[in-house]
């Protein structure tokens, strides 16, 4: 009780009080650095132009420019190296047939939406459809 009554009778504190700001100080720090449009909003010159509405084609994200080497080794090698949530292993063609055998269809869709701990698009959120394709490409090629 002793160490509360001294710190609201004295008012200090070991290293120092901050002093009290403004309001107007206090507005500007708490003020969002950042707006969020989202697709069908008017947007007011934000990405999609002035005042009209973002369109999913502009809002989408860009595709890495990333070869499936690339992708694999910023983005897959994490799980694909150590096996993290049943993830076949880079270079194991034991673990990889069977999903070999489901075509590579059934694997991009599989990389696209995710299973079990893989996240979809196994965090490459920017990837396209044929990155991601070239990414499982690189990795089946590594296992024959």
């Amino acid at each position: 009780m002793l160490v509360v009554a001294s710190l609201v009778v004295g008012g200090t504190l070991s290293g120092g009080v901050v002093a009290s700001d403004s309001e107007e100080e206090i507005r500007a720090r708490l003020k969002p650095f950042g707006d969020l449009c989202r697709v069908g909003q008017d947007c007011g010159g934000l990405e999609g132009g002035s005042g009209e509405a973002v369109s999913a084609p502009a809002t989408a994200a860009a595709a890495t420019g990333l070869s499936g080497q690339q992708i694999y080794d910023q983005f897959c090698f994490a799980c694909h190296n150590t096996g993290v949530g049943e993830a076949p292993l880079f270079g194991s063609l034991e673990q990889w047939q069977p999903r070999i055998d489901q075509g590579m269809g059934q694997m991009l869709a599989v990389s696209l939406t995710g299973r079990g701990l893989m996240p979809p698009k196994g965090t490459c959120i920017t990837c396209s459809d044929d990155e991601m394709r070239a990414a499982i490409q690189y990795m089946v090629d590594s296992a024959q």
